[in-house]
């Protein structure tokens, strides 16, 4: 019996990246002022950033519901979800609530909901970790065990260019982000145990910040070698490539693989927004 992939679309993730896991993708519910967006392959993200620039009023989201993952739940394959932290939104509890109202209707089947305690690109690592180690035929509780170890041992880091939409969309005092703008200070920011937020660094001056970002890597990571190192970016792709080139002066991954973001984490990082996770 075969697998399947379920992420939210907080999992940002290339066309290629798509095709060779073949995932599929509950997407998320975006909102500007009274306009919606379904966060699918047919959002034009840049297009949705555009106007999330002119909208005055906080973005806002809504998870997938139960039955957009009832219904990525049919079929033979056993079935791997990989969520947001559940401490940032409630799409885990979603899909948690999707398995057990599908069990009711259908009985036995495998599935499994891994609460990736990240965004982004920290559920891509979790989602092509999972996808590798089914590859290679290891047992479903094998693959429970060996991925939570990842997700535990993951580290998930950004550095944001405007904290205005993080601010707007209530993940940042308003007053903070304010004062930061005006003072130029640039704040690195990580993932918790408990999958929250928190502040890394605060840095003056985007040139020191990002020189920072590539700091932190050594100063928090340990066995890069053995490790991938993700990078998701919001339409910057020549700043993604750049500090792909300064890690590889500095550090020796195991790979390294960059993505575009899709609508949430554009929502959240904004225009120039960079994260990336180990």
């Amino acid at each position: 019996m075969g697998i399947k992939i379920i992420a939210d679309s907080s999992c940002d993730l290339t066309k290629e990246m798509k095709e060779e896991m073949n995932i599929e993708i509950a997407p998320l519910t975006l909102q500007l002022e009274d306009k919606k967006y379904v966060d699918d392959e047919k959002l034009d993200v840049k297009a949705y950033i555009k106007d999330m620039k002119k909208c005055k009023n906080p973005p806002k989201s809504a998870c997938p519901s139960p039955e957009e993952f009832m219904k990525r739940y049919e079929g033979n394959d056993n079935i791997f979800v990989v969520t947001l932290s559940s401490a940032l939104s409630g799409t885990y509890n979603s899909a948690i609530l999707a398995k057990n109202m599908f069990l009711d209707e259908v009985g036995d089947k495998f599935i499994h909901v891994f609460d990736s305690f990240s965004a982004s690109i920290g559920e891509t690592l979790v989602s092509l970790r999972i996808h590798e180690l089914a590859k290679i035929n290891i047992e479903e509780a094998e693959i429970i065990k060996k991925v939570n170890k990842y997700i535990k041992e993951m580290k998930t880091f950004f550095l944001l260019e405007n904290l205005e939409h993080l601010a707007k969309a209530g993940r940042l005092n308003p007053i903070i982000a304010k004062i930061a703008s005006v003072l130029s200070i640039k704040p690195i920011m990580g993932s918790t145990d408990e999958g929250t937020i928190r502040l890394v660094q605060k840095v003056r001056g985007y040139k020191k910040a990002f020189n920072k970002f590539i700091d932190i890597i050594g100063e928090e990571g340990k066995n890069l070698e053995e490790k991938v190192l993700g990078i998701a970016h919001c339409n910057c792709l020549d700043r993604a490539l750049k500090f792909k080139e300064e890690i590889l002066k500095r550090y020796k991954f195991k790979d390294i693989i960059i993505v575009e973001m899709g609508g949430l984490s554009s929502t959240y990082a904004d225009e120039g927004g960079l994260v990336i996770a180990f």
